[in-house]
């Protein structure tokens, strides 16, 4: 029979990185900006979160950490790593208006070398002998579970067996949903994504918001990345570990048709479909194995193709997604 007391909290940790990446993409994409760099963003997050984080744990004997300390140097620096990363995509694509779609994939290879040459690094300063990192004493604060989950039994394991992260990337979730329907900064946003010059005649300062959307859901996209070395690999970290999760959760803003809200089941969704070939049989079949793998891309096609041929302006992306905004031309 199928496990789902096993299968549903390893979805759950799975699609977090997912959650946080794609309500980061949501809303730089709501800007009109679309980064294509977001796997580079994460990788850029979480390696910036293992610097603090090792550089902590070398100056400190575990039984001496501070828990806010441990949690916080690695949080500020994440977000500290991953607004560079938003201030030069948005140095290049809104002020020199360089083209987003060769910026993005530009970003990304640059956040993925940055990252393997500072792992690498920070790997041969420990003289391991595999090619990996251990921040278990970091990790430990980041994977604390609450204390009563255990005496709960199944519901425990499902709703709150999670570290911290994992329920603040559903508030975080909430929070955008909140901010682009129900407020007037939201309001202003969405306006600058479907026509930045009637928006820029409107007196909304389309380069500001542009500006605040993509540092902002790159500084969300990169707690994803810390998540996933922290809590998800219980701060093991290996060059070129993170896989195609990235294009993962960009995929998963299309799924969600730009609904923060809905990312949070979408992203357990996809978590599960990601590890799915981990719990059906398939023998010794490694194509089988491949096919399942294949799932959360199938449904995205399926979703995309659905929500082309109904043709509904609410699910479309913003009108002026990936172009460059000339206000000489108003």
């Amino acid at each position: 029979m199928f496990d789902f007391v096993s299968f549903i909290p390893r979805a759950v940790v799975q699609g977090v990185p997912l959650m946080l990446g794609s309500t980061g993409e949501t809303l730089t994409q709501k800007s009109g900006n679309l980064n294509l760099g977001l796997p580079g963003v994460m990788y850029v997050g979480a390696i910036s979160g293992v610097i603090g984080a090792f550089f902590y744990e070398q100056s400190t004997p575990p039984e001496s950490m501070n828990a806010l300390l441990a949690i916080g140097i690695p949080l500020v620096c994440c977000l500290a790593g991953s607004l560079l990363m938003g201030l030069l995509y948005c140095f290049l694509t809104v002020t020199l208006r360089a083209n987003q779609n060769v910026t993005g994939l530009a970003m990304t290879t640059f956040g993925v070398g940055f990252g393997n040459f500072f792992g690498g690094s920070l790997i041969k300063l420990t003289d391991s002998e595999v090619p990996s990192l251990a921040l278990t004493a970091t990790s430990s604060y980041f994977t604390a579970k609450l204390p009563f989950a255990e005496s709960l039994g199944a519901l425990g394991d499902i709703v709150f067996n999670y570290g911290f992260l994992a329920y603040l990337a559903i508030a975080i979730c909430l929070a955008c949903s909140f901010y682009l329907k129900r407020t007037r900064p939201g309001l202003n946003l969405r306006a600058v994504g479907e026509d930045p010059a009637t928006a820029d005649a409107a007196g909304i300062d389309v380069t500001r918001y542009k500006y605040n959307a993509t540092c902002v859901g790159c500084m969300i996209a990169g707690l994803g990345g810390l998540y996933y070395v922290m809590d998800y690999a219980n701060g093991i970290w290996s060059n070129d570990a993170f896989g195609d999760r990235g294009w993962l959760a960009i995929a998963l803003v299309i799924f969600t048709m730009w609904r923060p809200a809905v990312s949070i089941l979408a992203g357990i969704l996809f978590g599960g479909l990601y590890i799915l070939h981990l719990f059906l049989p398939s023998g010794t079949n490694l194509a089988v194995k491949e096919l399942y793998k294949m799932l959360p891309y199938l449904v995205t096609i399926a979703v995309l193709i659905i929500v082309s041929l109904k043709k509904s302006r609410e699910n479309q992306p913003p009108a002026h997604l990936g172009l460059s905004y000339f206000r000489e031309e108003r």
